[in-house]
């Protein structure tokens, strides 16, 4: 759901990492607000809680064109991933353009995995939206460790609809910005086709 802000010219949108606790998605966000010019983004809100936090940017990327004679300013967020969190993620879904699913590749978090995808579905159901109608890519992430399951038996459990993938090693910036790209460029898709141009 984009809000317009028509005095800065700029349509606002709200890309969201999910997945398993410790999986990644803060080092992602991390890692693109670290590489990202300092004019170009906002401050980066970190929300702790005991075990576990919340992170939030936005920037205004220069390479990915206008819609409308708008520019398009993209809002990342992770969400928890501890279970008992569950709250909090539903309400950081609100509101959604785009979702990215971070998967933690070792063998031992595979339960999670599964667990935080249906997770993630349920969620969005609350919200009135279903995973294949939103722009969404997978990510598996921490392929350079020894005690990872196979790029082909990741995808036969989190794969849903033939979605993008995208390998990784997050805390070198290994394909962490390429699973951005494809996300919004789906999202700058479905902005341009919703607005009929």
């Amino acid at each position: 759901m984009t809000f317009i802000n028509y005095a800065s010219r700029e349509i606002n949108c709200k890309i969201v990492y999910y997945g398993p606790g410790l999986g990644g998605k803060t080092t992602n966000l991390q890692y693109i607000y670290d590489s990202t010019a300092a004019q170009s983004k906002g401050k980066l809100i970190s929300l702790a809680t005991e075990t576990d936090r919340t992170l939030f940017f936005d920037f205004l990327p220069l390479d990915l064109g206008t819609v409308r004679g708008f520019k398009t300013r993209f809002h990342l967020y992770t969400v928890p991933g501890q279970v008992f969190y569950d709250a909090s993620r539903k309400l950081i879904l609100k509101g959604v353009d785009g979702v990215v699913f971070v998967a933690d590749s070792q063998r031992e978090r595979m339960d999670a995995n599964v667990e935080s995808l249906y997770n993630l579905e349920l969620n969005l159901k609350q919200h009135g939206y279903e995973l294949d109608k939103l722009p969404y890519v997978v990510q598996f992430n921490k392929r350079d460790l020894p005690n990872i399951v196979s790029y082909e038996d990741l995808k036969s459990e989190l794969v849903r609809n033939g979605e993008p993938i995208f390998e990784s090693v997050a805390n070198r910036g290994i394909g962490v910005f390429e699973t951005l790209k494809a996300v919004a460029k789906q999202v700058l898709m479905e902005l341009r086709k919703n607005s009929g141009g």
